[in-house]
């Protein structure tokens, strides 16, 4: 009789444990859907905004000044296709349908690309410097390569601090969440129930 009463006791409170680690986690998923939107919509009007830019800037100027506004036209489609292909993704994303682990790797793997993609901005501000480097040994490419270096190093700048911030929003909301999580033991009419508590 023991035994048994034990057994059922141990299944009701893991039963309580589980029902409110998913309940808070599915919370947490929402969060950070919610910002990765947020990110994917700020990203998005910066390649809007160059579009329009680049597009008057490259149909109205010459020289350095046309290749300047023609690379932020070009870089800007690409950031306008990462933009529309992560809202699609998060707007289609179900938190109800992931378990816990699925929803922390998601996470983890969004703040591992940001940091990633921060790396390659660097990359990309160094190019921008170098491509200016050599238009000045270029009397024939000079206005391109300075013209697309400026654009590289502006391009490339915003998305560093685009990333870098992005990123540390979401590690922040990854560590507030694992910091909060913690077992209580409470006692109720019926027995002792675990929660997790935020």
């Amino acid at each position: 009789m023991n035994i048994r009463y034990f057994i059922l006791t141990a299944f009701i409170l893991l039963m309580s444990v589980s029902l409110s680690a998913q309940s808070d986690t599915a919370l947490f998923c929402q969060v950070s859907r919610n910002t990765n939107i947020t990110g994917m919509y700020v990203l998005g009007s910066w390649a809007l905004v160059n579009l329009a830019g680049g597009a008057y800037g490259w149909s109205k100027y010459s020289n350095r000044q046309k290749y300047f506004y023609q690379m932020n036209f070009l870089w800007n489609t690409v950031n306008l296709s990462i933009a529309c292909i992560g809202l699609y993704n998060n707007y289609q994303l179900d938190c109800s349908l992931l378990n816990p682990e699925e929803i922390m790797s998601r996470h983890m793997q969004t703040e591992k690309i940001l940091l990633i993609n921060s790396a390659l901005d660097v990359g990309y501000i160094g190019t921008g410097f170098l491509l200016r480097y050599f238009s000045t040994q270029s009397a024939r490419r000079g206005d391109l390569l300075k013209g697309y270096g400026n654009s590289l190093v502006l391009q490339g700048s915003f998305l560093l601090v685009f990333d870098l911030v992005l990123y540390g929003i979401l590690r922040n909301q990854r560590i507030d969440f694992l910091n909060n999580l913690n077992l209580v033991m409470s006692p109720e009419m019926t027995g002792l129930q675990f929660i997790l508590s935020i």
